[in-house]
């Protein structure tokens, strides 16, 4: 029968444990690298438009999945109010395309 560890015998190998889990880790191998570049402009427009499709192939109506990357777009980018204007531009641009025909 494996005897239970006590008071401080018990929180000393519960910080060796962690101590020990924490060395082992990989935030980068998690996370990947930091981005090393900003999107483009035509990347942050295929971005969006890429997300919408995806939605509207799903059964979303158009205005529907519009609406939805934008509310993901402000999650994403909500401190950057330059960012949701260009966001809320290429939705407009999107919808636009739609209606005649383009997408």
């Amino acid at each position: 029968m494996p005897t239970l560890l006590s008071g401080e015998d018990a929180t000393a190998a519960y910080d060796r444990l962690a101590a020990a889990k924490f060395r082992e880790h990989n935030c980068e191998g998690l996370y990947g690298p930091p981005a090393a570049k900003q999107e483009t402009k035509r990347e942050l427009d295929n971005s969006f438009a890429e997300r919408a499709q995806m939605l509207i192939k799903h059964g979303y109506r158009p205005k529907v999945a519009v609406e939805l990357v934008l509310q993901e777009k402000e999650l994403e980018y909500g401190n950057n109010p330059a960012r949701m204007e260009r966001a809320r531009a290429d939705a407009e641009d999107f919808l636009l395309r739609i209606r005649k025909g383009l997408i």
